[in-house]
């Protein structure tokens, strides 16, 4: 394995302290992030600075780093860093003054290789380079045996659906237009995938991410309150490339009608004299303008009826149109008008 100075990659002393380590790291990460960095050698450089990082910034391996190079986590088969080209190996593998091999190997990869050798046999049966190369093939057996069994096993899942109301009003419900929703929600992080490792630039540690998305749809025909409008594939991601739906739960609200059902009520005002001897008005519904007879001694709170002229149901029909009477005072009330106020209180008294 070619050596590699982990503390030049990321521009520290061999004696910095974890702090700088840490500070010179998280320098180096936001400025060769290959969506920050678009060089060509940005990605390279990247994975160098967290592989420098993962070593140096973990007390043990950086013990070990520096005892064994970039071959530290191998425990065979490496090229010596700097300084350990002439060291002579040839002594461990007959014992001799020593201490022998196994003593070499407990003394250099200690907790690692011996974590290794439980369950198979302890580094007293390693007389050469040969049988810890045999020993070395076993272990990463059982290692890929170990990841196979946690591949096999059932992972929690996530829940990638994203739920919220859309708000429509009766124009939305009768005309089924185009209509733009944001939506914002939490995933898990899609650089780090809410592993957490290092330092993340795009979720800065904490493992998750915010979306926020405008999303473009039609209005279905005929939805109703509180019934859910499906977007297919537009929720949240996550590391395997899977995606949630959105549910859009309909809240009907409109300023201009009062909604009954599939029946549309809005209030007509009347003045008293129109209300006793009766007129025509004019009203205006989602279909358009009407002309509404009103018949003599109509009073307040009384429905007169369009059929056909409310909200669009699932057969094909539509609601109905109801003119809810209000009788009002004129604004400007006359002293003639008050005279005949007075004078009609008197015929009906």
């Amino acid at each position: 394995m070619k050596y590699k100075d982990y503390y030049e990659i990321l521009g520290v002393a061999k004696d910095a302290n974890a702090q700088a380590i840490k500070s010179a790291y998280r320098k180096l990460a936001r400025k060769y992030h290959p969506d920050v960095n678009k060089s060509p050698d940005a990605q390279a450089k990247f994975k160098d600075i967290n592989e420098a990082y993962e070593v140096l910034g973990d007390e043990n391996k950086r013990k070990r780093y520096d005892q064994l190079g970039s071959s530290w986590s191998q425990g065979a088969d490496f090229t010596p860093p700097p300084g350990f080209e002439g060291f002579n190996f040839s002594n461990f593998s007959q014992g001799g003054n020593s201490g022998g091999f196994s003593d070499f190997f407990s003394a250099i990869f200690g907790d690692i290789m011996s974590q290794q050798a439980q369950g198979t046999r302890g580094f007293s049966g390693f007389s050469s380079f040969g049988d810890f190369s045999q020993f070395q093939n076993q272990s990463s057996r059982t290692q890929r045996q170990y990841q196979r069994q946690s591949a096999q096993k059932p992972q929690k899942e996530e829940n990638l659906d994203i739920i919220q109301n859309i708000f429509l009003n009766v124009d939305d419900l009768i005309n089924h237009p185009k209509k733009t929703v944001t939506i914002s929600a939490y995933q898990q992080c899609s650089h780090c995938h809410g592993s957490k490792a290092g330092f993340c630039s795009n979720c800065a540690g904490s493992g998750i991410e915010k979306i926020t998305k405008n999303i473009t749809f039609q209005v279905p025909k005929s939805v109703s309150e509180n019934q859910k409008i499906r977007l297919k594939g537009e929720g949240k991601k996550d590391a395997y490339g899977n995606s949630g739906d959105v549910y859009l739960i309909v809240k009907i609200k409109d300023n201009k009608y009062e909604i009954d059902g599939f029946d549309l009520i809005k209030d007509i005002e009347l003045l008293p004299y129109e209300a006793v001897l009766g007129c025509e008005k004019q009203i205006q519904t989602p279909f358009g303008s009407y002309k509404l007879k009103i018949p003599k001694n109509t009073t307040s709170g009384k429905k007169l009826r369009l059929k056909e002229l409310g909200l669009p149901k699932k057969d094909g029909s539509k609601g109905n149109f109801e003119a809810r009477i209000k009788i009002v005072l004129s604004e400007n009330i006359t002293p003639e008008a008050v005279k005949l106020y007075e004078k009609l209180k008197q015929i009906n008294s």
